[in-house]
């Protein structure tokens, strides 16, 4: 199972990629910007609601949704920031580019919320091996992005 569970957060991150360069033609097509943007997670937001359909996912009780804490409710808005990012950005840098700082700004960001087991997460204490990983990370990003 976790082979499996990698290769899908694997493949997941390379249509991340597409997913950019998607939306970039998408803004050259419109003109502008947030068209792009709309048309992707109007897209995205069919997609969930038919696989949700289809696999009948249950409807959460107002019990449910009223033990979220606040801060769960905020995801749609970082993806959102995310798509902006990609669509503002994704010609101007490049794919790889804007990939690297993208990739870049998660794993640093995770190492941080594991190592506090802050939204969510279980605390993974930020090692010596993880925070090496963070400054190779930077320095591949340097590297592609020549800085």
């Amino acid at each position: 199972m976790r082979g499996f569970a990698f290769l899908f957060a694997f493949v997941a991150g390379a249509f991340i990629s597409i997913q950019a360069g998607s939306n970039t033609e998408l803004k050259k097509a419109f003109g502008q910007a947030m068209p792009a943007v709309v048309v992707n997670y109007l897209l995205g937001a069919a997609g969930v609601l038919l696989y949700s359909l289809a696999t009948r996912v249950p409807i959460p009780s107002s019990q449910q949704i009223s033990q979220a804490p606040w801060w769960s409710w905020l995801g749609g808005l970082f993806g959102l920031l995310y798509g902006l990012a990609a669509v503002f950005l994704g010609s101007e840098l490049g794919a790889a580019t804007l990939m690297a700082l993208v990739v870049t700004g998660q794993l640093v960001c995770s190492v941080v919320l594991d190592h506090f087991g802050w939204v969510g997460f279980e605390p993974h204490p930020a090692s010596l091996w993880r925070i090496a990983g963070c400054v190779m990370m930077i320095a591949g990003l340097a590297l592609i992005a020549k800085f």
